[in-house]
């Protein structure tokens, strides 16, 4: 399938079949992804997959953080807020996010418990943390999204939908203590991935995107 047709095509899907990947796929698609373009060619990125046993511990794991009311500890910056009309699309995406779930504006608990969602990785049956030394800080950042970007496209191509989620690297323990990593070992973010509930309306989701006459200049 064409790159162009895959963009085109691709959603952030937050609900997923019961039914995994091969492993057999996983190790191809992960392969070819490693073939991701870097700053110098150091190949910061780390990924993380997990599935069964160890997602369902990290998911339950998250959920008892949630409800102790544990704030945020990212490993990353992740304190910036939106303004201006970065805020307007954020606002759009989650107005779009929530009209389709028929969560109205008022209803706080509601937009509460689909957040929660985000750590159990929309029943995904698997899910990739990005993980990097943290003294790489921006500029292993950078690879980390290229590196990403270049897997959800891969995913797609082989019929497996996705979800990038910052959500995933705002409580770094649980993870690091289950995936065994060390202290200088930074949780950037994470996706949650697997074949997609098309019957689940959560998926008809759509967002906009900006102009082209508004995000591209061209200089003769």
């Amino acid at each position: 399938m064409p790159i162009e047709t895959i963009l085109k095509q691709r959603y952030s899907a937050r609900a997923f079949l019961n039914k995994p990947v091969p492993q057999e796929t996983l190790k191809h698609i992960f392969e070819t992804v490693q073939l991701s373009p870097s700053n110098c060619n150091v190949q910061p990125w780390q990924a993380c997959v997990v599935s069964g046993k160890t997602k369902h511990k990290l998911q339950h794991q998250f959920m008892e953080l949630l409800m102790s009311g544990a704030k945020p500890n990212p490993d990353f910056n992740w304190t910036a807020q939106y303004s201006g009309v970065h805020r307007e699309r954020q606002f759009g995406s989650a107005n779009a996010l929530y009209t389709e779930l028929g969560i109205a504006r008022e209803d706080k608990k509601a937009r509460q418990i689909a957040m929660l969602r985000n750590w159990q990785f929309f029943d995904a049956p698997h899910a990739v943390f990005f993980t990097m030394d943290k003294y790489l800080d921006i500029m292993g950042a950078v690879d980390l999204g290229i590196y990403a970007q270049t897997l959800s496209l891969v995913l797609a191509q082989h019929g497996i939908s996705n979800c990038m989620q910052g959500a995933l690297g705002q409580f770094p323990d649980p993870v690091r203590e289950a995936l065994n990593l060390p202290e200088e070992r930074g949780i950037l973010f994470g996706m949650s991935f697997g074949f997609a509930d098309d019957t689940n309306p959560v998926n008809k989701t759509r967002t906009d995107r900006e102009l082209i006459d508004n995000a591209v200049s061209f200089f003769e």
